[in-house]
Formats: C-alpha cells, sequence, structure tokens
C-alpha cells in the first residue's frame, strides 16, 4: 500500500513540476540590482508570511533612525494576543527585546509578535499599516499593499514577485548587520521543549544559503523569498504559488544557483527598471483550488520516500547531516528606547466573525500539534516532515490560516469532500502560517 502511495506521490512531482514552472519568480542580484531571471513577475499575489520581511525592514529603519534599539521593548497587547496561530500565545503585558521578537517572527513566524512588532514601531496597528504602505511606495513597490503586519488572508494584501525581489535586495543591501536572524536554523524558546526549526529547508542544506522567509495561506500556496552568499556575493529569489513545501524550495534553490553563474555586467534590466510583460493585471491570483480542497490534500506528495527520507530532487539541496545551530531566546531584558505604543491603554479588539470561529479553533489545534510534534529525535525528519496542520484542518482549510473563503465579508466557507471512510489522511506540511 505505501508502495503505491510513493508510486502515486512521484507521479504527482511531475504534474507539480510542470505547473510549478509557470509560477511568479525573480531573482535578483543584491549589489547591482541587476534582475538575474524572471516569469511572471508583475502578476499579483497574496505575500501570506512573507510580509513579515517588510515587517523587519520597517523595525530596521526604526533602529537606524534612533527611535528605537534591539533592546527596545515589544509588549503584548490586547489586539496582538487574540491574532489567530501560528503565535507564542503570550499573555497580554509579556515584553520581550526587539531583537528576540524578530528573531521569533522570522522562525516560529508568529502573528502575535509580528503584531506587537507592528504596534511598538507604528503607535498602533493602523498607523503601522500606514507606514509600511508608504515606505513600500517609497521604495517602488508598484503593485503592493499591505493591510496588517503578518500576512494572514484580509482583503486587499497583494504584492508581487517583483516587489519582494526589490524589497529583499533593500533588506539585504541596507541591514547587512541584521542578515544573521533571517538565517538562524532554529530557536530555543522560554517555556518550550524541543527547539523551533526554521521551515526554510535551504538554510543548511544548500551551500551558501543564509535566510529569508517562508509564507503559506490557501490562496497563495506555497510562497518563499531566499537568499544565498558565495565569494561575497549575494541573490535573492523570490518563487510565489508552489504546490508545496518541496517545490518552493527546490526552485529557489535552482534560480540562486542559476544566479550565480549568470553575471551581472550582461544583464541591463534592474529590478527598478524591469519593463512589464503581459502579467500586468490587477487580479490577484488564488490557487485555493489547487492547495486547499480535500481532494489536493489527499493527493499531495509529502516528499518522502518509503522509508519516511526526505527526497532531494535538486542537486543543489543536501541533506543536512547535523542537529541545527540553535539560538535562545527569552523574555524580558528590555531596557532600551521605549516603543511607541508605551503607555497606550489597550483597547477592546474585534471578535471574529462567526463564519471565522471553525478555522480559529483549527488553527489553535494545528500549532499545538505543530509544537507537539518538533521533538523528533531525527533531525533530519523533524525540519523536513512533521505536519504543520492537522488532518480536519488539512481538510477544511490547509493550516493554520484562514483561507480565502473568510476574506470576503459575507462569505460561508465552503463544504469540502470528505476523503472515503478508511482513507488515509495525508500529513502534509504547509508552512503553517509561515
Amino acid at each position: 500500500m505505501r508502495q503505491r502511495s510513493y508510486i502515486a506521490g512521484l507521479l504527482l512531482l511531475c504534474l507539480s513540476a510542470t505547473s510549478a514552472d509557470a509560477n511568479p519568480s525573480i531573482v535578483v542580484d543584491v549589489e547591482t540590482g541587476k534582475v538575474l531571471a524572471h516569469e511572471e513577475a508583475f502578476q499579483r499575489w497574496y505575500p501570506a508570511s512573507i510580509t513579515k520581511i517588510m515587517t523587519a525592514y520597517m523595525a530596521f529603519e526604526a533602529v537606524r533612525s534612533g527611535e528605537l534599539s534591539m533592546r527596545s521593548p515589544v509588549r503584548i497587547t490586547k489586539r496582538a494576543a487574540a491574532e489567530p496561530p501560528s503565535k507564542m500565545g503570550y499573555p497580554v503585558g509579556t515584553e520581550l527585546t526587539l531583537e528576540n521578537a524578530l528573531k521569533i517572527m522570522l522562525v516560529k513566524s508568529a502573528n502575535d509578535i509580528a503584531m506587537a512588532i507592528g504596534e511598538a514601531v507604528g503607535g498602533t496597528r493602523d498607523k503601522f499599516m500606514a507606514m509600511m504602505n508608504e515606505r513600500a511606495a517609497e521604495l517602488g513597490m508598484t503593485d503592493t499593499h499591505f493591510v496588517n503586519p503578518h500576512g494572514l488572508p484580509e482583503k486587499g494584501q497583494y504584492t508581487t514577485a517583483r516587489d519582494f525581489g526589490l524589497l529583499a535586495a533593500h533588506v539585504r543591501r541596507e541591514f547587512p548587520q541584521y542578515a544573521g536572524i533571517f538565517s538562524i536554523e532554529a530557536l530555543k524558546l522560554p517555556g518550550r521543549g524541543a527547539p523551533v526549526r526554521n521551515t526554510n529547508i535551504l538554510i543548511g542544506r544548500m551551500a551558501g544559503a543564509d535566510g529569508m522567509k517562508t509564507g503559506y495561506i490557501c490562496a497563495s500556496g506555497f510562497n518563499l523569498v531566499a537568499s544565498a552568499t558565495r565569494e561575497g556575493r549575494t541573490i535573492v529569489a523570490v518563487v510565489l504559488g508552489a504546490l508545496d513545501q518541496q517545490v518552493r524550495a527546490e526552485k529557489a534553490a535552482d534560480l540562486l544557483a542559476a544566479g550565480f553563474q549568470t553575471d551581472p555586467a550582461t544583464v541591463q534590466d534592474t529590478v527598478q527598471t524591469l519593463p512589464r510583460g503581459g502579467d500586468d493585471g490587477t487580479d490577484v491570483a488564488d490557487i485555493s483550488n489547487d492547495i486547499c480542497t480535500g481532494r489536493a490534500q489527499l493527493d499531495r506528495y509529502d516528499g518522502r520516500d518509503v522509508d519516511g527520507k526526505f527526497i532531494y530532487r535538486s542537486s543543489n539541496i543536501e541533506p543536512m547531516r547535523r542537529d541545527p545551530v540553535t539560538v535562545a531566546v527569552s523574555l524580558g531584558g528590555a531596557d532600551g528606547p521605549p516603543a511607541r505604543n508605551t503607555g497606550l491603554v489597550d483597547i477592546p479588539v474585534a471578535q471574529p466573525r462567526p463564519t471565522a470561529l471553525r478555522d480559529l479553533a483549527l488553527e489553535t489545534a494545528a500549532s499545538e500539534k505543530d509544537d507537539s510534534e518538533n521533538t523528533a529525535d531525527d533531525p533530519e525528519d523533524t525540519a523536513l516532515s512533521s505536519p504543520e496542520t492537522s488532518a480536519a484542518s488539512a481538510a477544511m482549510n490547509d493550516g493554520p490560516e484562514a483561507d480565502e473563503a473568510a476574506e470576503t465579508e459575507g462569505d460561508e466557507d465552503p463544504a469540502l469532500p470528505t476523503p472515503p471512510a478508511g482513507m488515509p489522511l495525508p500529513q502534509s506540511r504547509p508552512d503553517a502560517v509561515q
């Protein structure tokens, strides 16, 4: 039975690889801004949790201006505590340093921490969103609009591969001193048992890979902004809409490797001057039907062979044959300049719509499952094969983020097919709001 499942998985891989080839992507040389490769780079897409790169960029700018420091306090407010998983779940009033908050946001992809950072930098959520969009426009991110600091599904949040290629290059070029935050392999979190691993498969498995952030919601599929540095040269790649975490990692690895073989002096277009092709519509792509139906979940290949070991189909990715390098973070210790929301009184947080309550409950269960399953002894299997969602949430919503149905006011969640009795549910690894 397992052998048949394995063969079916391999067949699905062929179809998935063909489909993934048409997804938006871009490769940018950080120093020169030259575009080394691109495909559908102006197609609008849901960013999901790669949004957190922009949240981090805003925090870095606040530190550079002297308004904050890496030891400034980030406080969990009522609004932050109310964010859906993936989250830390710290009580209201918990404080940690901006540095530790950034590490948790970028590795654990915690949405409550992302909101707390936004409020610390902007004072309030609304002010921070205005700051994010104003700065994005100044950078030249012409097809991007943010409505939250973490990337959870919400109407009006969209971007393009080109815009995030531009942003990633700015982050690496302007703030090289913080590059290490994006490349952390695992975090030891206070009050948690096993370390939490970075879901960017490339880190520790591709030569030179050093960041940056994964992202996933039903409507977006599996997104990845990845960077790598070899012989002093840094390249960033953006892959949007892959059908699983393995495909996005392999495509990013192959794009980065090819980029290192390309001399930027032979390229004319920069990420700022790249002309639009035929992919310049205003509609935001939604691939929920390819990602989050019950059938898609059952068919999704999980990247493992019959012995449960991960299969590396790209020659640019190697198994990690060691334990990950773990960085410890802690609570408290914030003695830097006060955050903008210091002294503000928490206001009541709007309660979720009834149609979204089921998703929030599933998200919470999925997040707890993800944490409990991150305790496996095998370092390779822990990072790559532990599920990020329960089977129930997979059939409904494929992970701890609400899907497109919850984005539009008044929509009811669609009824998805129920697997036949006795059919095993998949153990997929969607990015758990990461």
